[in-house]
């Protein structure tokens, strides 16, 4: 095991935001950790650090420079290596040496449609799907790190496949942090992640504002990027201003900053439709922050939320906000067959 460690190769060549580039730094703090050679984003260049001693490349986003960075990993690595593919897609080319892909992204291995992304983002991920499938046996084993992501990769990929289930994540000092002076509550609820269609942004703004005709109007704070996502961002203005929503789009922040955000939030809510770990909700819950979830497997992974959403419902976001906030709103009565008639023939 010790030669292993010792001759890692890190493939990430479009990690660069996000919980996937949050999970790479962590690693990379790991002490026991030694690699040969790494293979990162450009996009990441400043934020990724290494021994000095430690060859790397980087990787634009262009086409020609992904084949290139396979065509490396190909030519350089040797039978004493343990190829780490941390951005969850096996080698293009069969490689000689040991190959762990560790999956983060589910969509991958789902087969349902992408009406909801870009057709730049479609293309992208119709290509990887496919290279997911096709390249599976240039992979010796995968790690994933939920069971209910382990049973996915099974089922689209069969279940000979080698799965392993090894969650890890940054720790939150959370006893520190109760020693800090009480923050605060700035914001009823946060929602960290990007921009992303299955980030399910357009539900969530849709439960604001019906929460709004209702008069109640909580405060929010959100973490996209307006630069990356444009149209969304435009889309948190509009609902903000027209509906007169107590939303803040405080852009993409630091984990620090993310951390200060959760201790000046009373709530973490979490929308997302699909998730390989969802990293702000074992965040949160260090920081003893209630949490609002879908009612979807990949959360009852690893947290027990305090009230849980149909993630394609703005209603059902609207109604679990409102009990948290112990203003839910009555059921209908059911009146019996002669009150409907006499309803009908008044």
């Amino acid at each position: 095991m010790a030669d292993s460690i010792k001759n890692v190769v890190l493939h990430a060549p479009n990690i660069h935001t996000g919980g996937g580039l949050v999970l790479l730094q962590t690693l990379l703090s790991a002490p026991n950790l030694s690699v040969r050679l790494a293979q990162f984003d450009c996009r990441a260049k400043e934020q990724l650090h290494l021994p000095i001693d430690t060859s790397r490349h980087y990787v634009n986003r262009s086409v020609f420079s992904r084949l290139i960075a396979e065509w490396k990993l190909w030519r350089t690595t040797t039978e004493n290596d343990v190829v780490l593919c941390f951005h969850g897609l096996p080698p293009l080319l069969p490689l000689r040496s040991h190959v762990v892909v560790f999956v983060q992204n589910r969509i991958l291995f789902e087969t349902g449609p992408l009406a909801f992304y870009s057709f730049t983002t479609k293309i992208r991920l119709t290509i990887e799907r496919l290279w997911t499938r096709i390249m599976r046996g240039n992979c010796n084993r995968y790690i994933v790190q939920t069971p209910s992501m382990a049973a996915a990769v099974q089922h689209c990929l069969g279940r000979d496949i080698t799965v392993s289930v090894l969650p890890f994540a940054s720790v939150i000092n959370a006893s520190s942090a109760e020693r800090k002076p009480t923050c605060v509550k700035k914001y009823d609820f946060v929602y960290v992640a990007s921009g992303e269609a299955h980030k399910n942004h357009s539900n969530l703004l849709e439960a604001w504002r019906l929460l709004a005709d209702a008069g109640l109007k909580p405060s929010l704070a959100l973490t996209v990027n307006p630069h990356s996502f444009p149209f969304l961002s435009a889309e948190i203005t509009r609902y903000t201003q027209e509906f007169g929503l107590n939303i803040a789009n405080l852009d993409q922040m630091t984990p620090m900053e993310v951390t200060n955000l959760y201790q000046s939030s009373s709530a973490l809510i979490f929308p997302s439709k699909t998730e390989s770990l969802g990293l702000p909700l074992i965040e949160a819950t260090q920081l003893g922050l209630p949490v609002l979830a879908s009612e979807l497997d990949y959360v009852r992974d690893v947290i027990r939320p305090a009230e849980t959403i149909d993630p394609n419902s703005p209603v059902s976001i609207a109604r679990a906000v409102r009990r948290f906030l112990d203003m839910a709103e009555p059921s209908v009565e059911i009146r019996s067959a002669k009150e409907f008639l006499a309803e009908v023939l008044r």
